[in-house]
């Protein structure tokens, strides 16, 4: 049996992406044509992009997303450590982002315990 016989994501299916156009390719051809000018050179520099969108990978838990990154950010230059840094930011802004939540709880508490 196929090791990915038994999960969801097949990493060769990461080369299918430009296929998300073949019943609508024009809002296809306009999703990419955005993506590219996101992703090139601006104020932030293709390194830079690289690493957030590794971050953003894994707090939204994209595994195609995280093996494109992944190559696209060493390729761009950057060290394993600030790669691991960066997924380091993104977790702690989960953390934080689900913790702060906490203060809707407390509202509440706050309200029913008149």
């Amino acid at each position: 049996m196929s090791s990915t016989a038994n999960h969801y994501y097949n990493a060769k299916d990461l080369a299918k992406f430009p296929e998300i156009g073949r019943v609508n390719k024009d809002l296809a051809d306009k999703f990419f044509a955005y993506y590219g000018a996101v992703m090139a050179e601006g104020a932030l520099s293709e390194r830079e992009k690289a690493l957030i969108a590794l971050a953003v990978s894994h707090a939204l838990k994209c595994p195609y997303c995280i093996d494109a990154y992944t190559a696209t950010s060493l390729q761009k230059g950057a060290d394993e450590a600030q790669m691991n840094e960066a997924v380091h930011v993104a977790a702690a802004m989960a953390a934080g982002i689900n913790l702060v939540h906490s203060v809707q709880m407390n509202n509440k508490i706050d309200e029913l315990s008149i």
